[in-house]
């Protein structure tokens, strides 16, 4: 089963490390795409289906924490698990993400390994039903993990 994911970051450096990242993980990919912002990624979601959100919260135009408030606000959207990838490493702000619906946060800089992890814990718990539908235990194929 391929996942489309979608990476938002304002910063083209670490969009591409990131992305590097997911797809070093062994997750069936479908599309990855990447926005500069909320706005960008808004539009794209809006023409292209997307099974998780990794964004930066500390954006130009629509930073990260409005980009989820918007998509909680939207019945489909809302749907859409969020996972923050962010320097922003105060509890507090943590604890702030995870009250707007956030299904994760990350740290930045981080290992590969705790984007993986975290990855897979948010797609396995949010897309079970589909999994277990089209007969895969994991969205992950471990030969394929190249860290």
């Amino acid at each position: 089963m391929a996942f489309n994911i979608l990476v938002v970051d304002d910063s083209e450096t670490m969009r591409a490390v990131i992305k590097k990242t997911v797809n070093m993980c062994g997750i069936e990919l479908g599309t990855l795409q990447e926005a500069g912002n909320g706005f960008e990624a808004l539009e794209i979601m809006a023409e292209y289906w997307v099974d998780v959100v990794l964004s930066d919260i500390n954006m130009p135009e629509m930073g990260g924490v409005e980009l989820l408030r918007t998509m909680q606000g939207d019945e489909v959207l809302k749907k859409i698990p969020l996972i923050f990838i962010s320097t922003e490493s105060s509890q507090s702000r943590q604890d702030e993400a995870a009250r707007l619906g956030a299904a994760g946060y990350i740290k930045k800089p981080f290992l590969p390994e705790q984007i993986r992890d975290i990855l897979l814990e948010v797609l396995n718990k949010a897309y079970a039903g589909r999994m277990a539908a089209e007969g895969s235990a994991s969205p992950v194929d471990d030969e394929d993990v190249d860290f």
